[in-house]
């Protein structure tokens, strides 16, 4: 999963980068301290793992992980090439979700690029330019359609799709409130479209803010998301800041001090696997205890197919349990005992936290 961060300048982007990846991408207060995209490979914490490999023996943990692009700082007309624009928006294409970080606090000592805070304003700013530049893509892809399609009927629900698009982007909305249905879900998915990717909100909160329910940033801001429905996590940059540099134990006991049940990397992370529709399979041994992601509704064949391509060719079948069965039965064989562990075939829909082993010939 990548993710791209994205905002205004000086919104606390990298400084949000930085205490989620441990990266040390620059964080300045000036516009465009970032140019080029600074990535950062962040472990998908699961405490399912922990325990499965107390009862496997495990060698190792091999958690999920994502991938966190700290891109540059967007500004008004970026789409006509101000600030870093085309570069900013390319990068923006390569990943799958967004995450908008929206300054949502007061400091007279931070610059705002636009000279005050005002999260709706900062929002609509970058959502325009993410809209113009995919009107451009889809108004250049029209012109050459209708061409071709006067010859070539198969084009014609392209045609369509594109005149719904283009329809949507020139009043002012996102290509993701189109509605398609699964053929032109892949005709869509060619243009990778900014404005079609899925979208999370951080509220970049100051540190004494951060369980304040009365912010009136904040407020705004999931009012707008509510709307579009979009997805809204409130973070301290600041905090997430401390707690990067605390070992486990220190980060719970500093979490439960603030009257936190999780940091906002976990918030985060868990607001990123709902928005794109993920869940993960666990597999254990000797060897590793490991977390594989997957689409929610994939299918035991497509699970098998993300640990090896040969494993979903050639397919037979997949030994499922669930991990709080397995847990609960103490090990694999008293859960086999038990009758917990199911033989399942290519047309099982696998679950979040099932522990699986797939048998397959090739």
């Amino acid at each position: 999963m990548k993710l791209g961060i994205v905002g205004l300048p000086n919104v606390g982007k990298s400084t949000l980068f930085n205490a989620l990846t441990s990266a040390g991408a620059e964080a300045a207060n000036y516009p465009f301290a970032t140019i080029e995209p600074n990535v950062g490979v962040v472990n998908v914490p699961d405490e399912r793992l922990t325990e499965l490999s107390k009862l496997s023996n495990s060698q190792k943990i091999i958690p999920a992980i994502i991938e966190f692009y700290d891109i540059a700082g967007l500004v008004k007309g970026a789409s006509k090439g101000e600030g870093l624009g085309n570069q900013f928006l390319s990068n923006i294409r390569e990943v799958d979700a967004i995450v908008h970080v929206v300054r949502c606090f007061d400091d007279e000592n931070i610059i705002h690029v636009d000279g005050s805070v005002d999260p709706i304003r900062d929002i609509e700013n970058i959502n325009l330019e993410l809209i113009f530049s995919d009107l451009e893509q889809i108004e250049n892809r029209y012109s050459k359609i209708v061409k071709k399609a006067k010859a070539d009927k198969t084009l014609n629900k392209e045609k369509e799709l594109l005149e719904r698009i283009k329809t949507a982007l020139e009043e002012g909305k996102s290509a993701r409130v189109v509605e398609v249905d699964d053929e032109e879900k892949k005709i869509i998915k060619n243009y990778a479209l900014l404005s079609a990717k899925p979208v999370i909100y951080v509220c970049n909160v100051s540190e004494d803010e951060i369980g304040n329910e009365d912010n009136e940033y904040v407020k705004k801001v999931k009012e707008f998301a509510n709307e579009s429905g979009d997805e809204v996590v409130v973070i301290s940059a600041e905090i997430e800041a401390e707690i990067a540099a605390l070992d486990a134990d220190e980060k719970d006991l500093f979490l439960e001090e603030l009257g936190l049940s999780s940091s906002g990397l976990d918030k985060l992370i868990k607001s990123s696997y709902s928005l794109l529709g993920l869940i993960s399979f666990l597999t254990t041994g000797e060897v590793e205890t490991r977390a594989w992601t997957i689409r929610k509704g994939a299918k035991a064949p497509e699970a098998a197919g993300k640990i090896h391509t040969d494993m979903e060719r050639g397919f037979i079948k997949a030994d499922t349990v669930s991990y709080e069965d397995l847990i609960n039965s103490g090990s694999t064989a008293a859960a086999r005992e038990k009758g917990l562990i199911r033989s399942e075939g290519k047309d099982y829909v696998v679950e979040d936290g099932d522990v699986i082993v797939f048998k397959f010939n090739v």
